[in-house]
């Protein structure tokens, strides 16, 4: 007997084509009406509350009053919450954000009841390729999805992209470690059972039609029907349609019931042709025009913050105060929970995929900064508990001693740079204008800088002027000052992750370190250190040698750009459109800054592009003309368009970092940066979620969009058995590999002036015009060492953390080494506290497709094996990681 499973819910878009307040002020009139239906309608069996739990606190937050009310439908089992806080753009948040969302809502959850056991992904712009992986360590089985896999049915219909195939909407998903979990795709999407009509005539016409598409694709006789759908109101009459719909199909059997007890029999039913899917789902619409994949590019500057506050909360804040609780017995667990929670509000896949209307992406900001100050305050306080306990009287020599923190997993090379004040004037002494010109006046000291052994080290020292200041004492009223103060720049090569190292600055009558040659030539135009000679075309175009492979690198940092009639979701060329290039172009070249520790150079070059597309684009949108038939085409008018870039290259190290800024006045319109690798292969690889991917360079027939953008993180990497090139990235998630030359093509920025979707939603702030600054770096490997660069690419998203301090006696070393991980081929993303116990805890995962081994050792801890909501396992801690592996740790004291 077919049993059809109806399941009540409302997909909630926390914000998208409406304001997040619009959004939310509806969101309360459906809970109203949701627990009023629950205390009225006794046959109304439950209502699933999309996955996500911070519907909870936004309905609370205006009603609190019903929480006891909410708290009693839960535990009767009416409303079905979790297993997740926000329902995440998952290729758009980091690897522990992902994390974060379950471990956090786990918990909260358990505190309200027993949450869904269903990995639910409803409408993620396709899915991320850990997910069987993560959801068994989360303890569920199962995943439901609406995107990333081609329905063949039962016609079979015949496609060319079989790994994103599947006969059935159940299927098999199998991870790259393989990890394998029952997959549920919404092959009618998650609204197939909306609106049931109760008036018979009108139910016979609609079940005629959902259960001949449930068919379609079901695997068994249990079909699930989704009642609801975007921001939906409850069907208040839902009872009565199900009792109607019994009536006219009495061999069929519906039901309104819940995920769990649909799940139970499906899985007793499932046959044993099921196919098996892998990976990453990204398969839509095999055209490939709707993969959503360019929402990685639109308005950049969200993903610049979401990358600053991740990096600033995961690498920063929380292992500075790891390591400060050894000192206070203290962690912030009220704060980092608060300030996770503040971050994962941006994550929804309608917010941080920037497609939305322009008030839900201004109300972001403010999240944004609220929560990377939390995180500067934590990283701020236990810096300060932790150097209060470093042993600075025991620094040879008198000076101003601070401190260095490495706080990433991994080695890091580079410039650590700090201000230091080296004379102080309280406003007790005089009046503030009289100690600004006393302090102004007075000559800039010689100085130099000495490591914990008295070793006089290289360093950039410069004046860098008086400022006003303030300090907040913990024990009396704020206490201003004017200062002077010296800017330091010293390059630390192959520094150790989670480590400190403490120096001091000291006044000498000479510059006591040795003289050491600049690294830019500028007669013959190139800037060359150990591992990199670089040189630089009148058009500012690069070339580099790599001295490791004694391969020779062309044609290197070519700007394009090119129009753009799509929208905020998709990236559309106008028809007989071409690219402008800055090659073509005249560069201006100035040495910036020349010396033994770094050379920079700066490269100005103006591109005349025109001012946005031509009048027919506002009309095409106003008519809701989807963006594949558009006629509008580039305006003829042109204006400049000038880029500055800053090419920093610095001592010991293998990266090129580049810094570019531009004026953004145009619009309509995509930049990227090209650099051509001249390497001949069919896949590249990119950072992922808790993954590496491996990906191929190009699409198989049946795609028609003659662009395939990709999702990265920290780099994506070229690579054959002699050499490799990793670009890496600041908040740049957009990349394409492009067949000439096996092209990195990095998009830099994406300008386009409406929402899209089902209607016309103008969004003028999502042009992007004004002052922009983007980030990104460059470097080359030979046959083993590209892991190498992975390592650096998620470095140089964080940069060292740098504080001044005094003498004062303490109990820890001057340098040290809080935690040792052994191991190249294995990143460290997790190294917080466990908010329960306080117990350490690690996570690592194996970059690689090849078993490796690593070794991860904090000094009287001992390991303990944990899954990704940190439950500790009977599995035992090993120095062996799997192809793909995620391993977590919960560490306890021991000898």
């Amino acid at each position: 007997m077919k049993k059809v499973s109806i399941i009540a819910h409302s997909h909630w878009d926390r914000e998208w084509y409406l304001p997040y307040e619009q959004h939310h002020m509806r969101l309360v009139e459906l809970m109203d009406d949701l627990l009023e239906l629950f205390e009225t309608d006794p046959d109304f069996n439950s209502f699933h509350l999309d996955g996500q739990t911070i519907i909870l606190d936004d309905y609370l937050q205006v009603r609190p009053e019903k929480k006891a009310l909410v708290q009693k439908y839960i535990t009767e089992g009416k409303l079905k919450i979790g297993p997740f806080y926000i329902l995440q753009d998952d290729f758009l948040t980091s690897s522990e954000s992902n994390t974060r969302n379950m471990l956090i809502v786990m918990d909260e959850s358990k505190k309200w009841g027993v949450p869904v056991q269903l990995g639910y992904f409803p409408d993620t712009f396709g899915n991320m390729g850990q997910t069987p992986q993560m959801m068994k360590q989360a303890g569920l089985d199962v995943a439901a999805f609406g995107r990333g896999v081609k329905p063949t049915g039962f016609d079979n219909v015949v496609i060319n992209d079989e790994k994103y195939a599947s006969q059935y909407s159940e299927m098999w998903w199998e991870g790259p470690d393989g990890s394998k979990i029952l997959g549920l795709l919404f092959a009618n999407w998650y609204s197939n059972g909306n609106e049931i009509p109760v008036e018979k005539e009108a139910a016979k016409a609609f079940w005629a039609k959902k259960l001949a598409d449930a068919e379609t694709y079901a695997s068994t006789d249990h079909l699930l029907m989704m009642n609801g759908c975007d921001h939906q109101p409850v069907q208040k009459d839902l009872s009565k349609a199900i009792a109607v719909a019994n009536e006219l199909y009495p061999e069929i059997e519906f039901v309104h019931t819940d995920f769990d007890t649909y799940l139970t029999g499906l899985k007793e039913a499932l046959p044993a042709d099921l196919s098996t899917v892998t990976g990453e789902l990204t398969s839509q619409e095999t055209d490939g025009w709707y993969t959503l994949a360019n929402t990685a590019s639109a308005r950049i500057y969200l993903k610049q913050w979401n990358t600053r506050v991740s990096r600033q909360l995961e690498n920063i804040a929380e292992p500075l105060a790891t390591m400060a609780y050894e000192v206070t017995k203290e962690y912030p667990h009220d704060s980092l929970r608060y300030t996770w929670k503040t971050l994962m509000q941006n994550h929804p896949h309608d917010s941080i995929c920037g497609c939305s209307v322009d008030e839900v992406h201004r109300e972001m900001m403010p999240r944004f900064e609220k929560a990377n100050e939390v995180g500067k305050f934590v990283a701020d306080e236990a810096a300060r508990q932790l150097i209060a306990a470093i042993d600075t009287a025991s620094l040879p020599g008198n000076g101003i001693p601070f401190v260095v923190f490495n706080t990433n997993g991994s080695e890091k090379t580079g410039l650590a740079t700090i201000r230091l004040e080296i004379k102080r004037l309280p406003f007790a002494s005089g009046l503030p204008e009289t100690l600004y010109q006393t302090l102004k006046a007075e000559d800039f000291p010689t100085f130099s800088v000495k490591n914990s052994k008295g070793e006089v080290v290289l360093a950039e020292i410069k004046d860098d002027g008086v400022e006003f200041g303030y300090d907040l004492p913990k024990d009396r009223f704020r206490q201003p000052f004017m200062a002077r103060y010296a800017r330091v720049e010293i390059p630390m090569e192959a520094m150790t992750g989670l480590s400190w190292e403490t120096f001091m600055l000291v006044e000498t009558e000479k510059n006591l370190q040795e003289a050491s040659d600049e690294l830019i030539n500028e007669l013959e135009g190139t800037m060359e250190n150990e591992y990199l000679k670089v040189t630089i075309a009148s058009n500012g175009i690069l070339t580099v040698l790599d001295k490791e492979t004694n391969h020779t690198y062309h044609d290197l940092l070519n700007f394009e750009d090119v129009g753009d009639l799509g929208n905020e979701y998709i990236f559309k060329q106008p028809t007989n459109d071409q690219p402008i290039y800055s090659k073509n172009s005249q560069a201006t070249v100035k040495t910036l800054n020349n010396t033994a520790s770094y050379g920079e150079i700066e490269v100005t070059q103006q591109l005349d592009i025109p001012i946005s597309m031509d009048e027919r684009l506002e009309e095409e949108q106003k008519a809701v003309v989807e963006f594949r038939y558009r006629k509008a085409e580039r305006s003829k008018k042109l204006a400049p368009f000038t880029l500055t870039t800053k090419i920093l290259l610095e001592k010991g190290s293998r990266q090129l970092k580049f810094t570019t800024h531009f004026d953004n006045q145009m619009k309509d319109h995509r930049l990227r940066v090209l650099f051509p690798t001249g390497i001949e292969t069919t896949v590249h690889y990119a950072d992922s979620i808790y993954e590496v991917v491996e990906r191929p360079n190009t699409t198989d027939g049946a795609w028609e969009n003659p662009t395939n953008a990709q999702h990265q993180h920290a780099f994506v990497n070229v690579k054959d058995q002699r050499q490799g090139v990793t670009v890496a990235n600041f908040g740049l998630n957009e990349y394409e590999i492009l067949p000439e030359d096996t092209t990195i093509a990095l998009t830099l920025l994406r300008s386009v002036g409406e929402l899209g979707d089902w209607g016309y939603f103008p969004t003028p702030e999502a042009q992007c015009l004004g002052e922009q600054v983007v980030e990104y770096a460059l470097s080359f490997h030979g046959s083993a060492n590209a892991v190498q660069t992975y390592h650096e690419a998620m470095t140089f998203q964080v940069p060292f953390s740098t504080y001044q301090t005094d003498r004062h006696q303490g109990s820890l070393p001057l340098t040290h080494c809080f935690a040792d991980l052994e191991g190249e081929k294995v990143a460290l993303t997790a190294f917080k506290r466990n908010e329960a116990t306080s117990e350490i805890v690690t996570r690592v995962y194996n970059l690689t497709n090849e078993q490796t081994t690593f070794n991860l050792t904090i000094p009287n801890q001992i390991p303990h094996v944990c899954n990704l909501i940190e439950e500790i396992s009977d599995a035992k801690p090993t120095k062996v990681v799997a192809p793909y592996e995620i391993i977590s740790y919960r560490w306890q004291k021991g000898n």
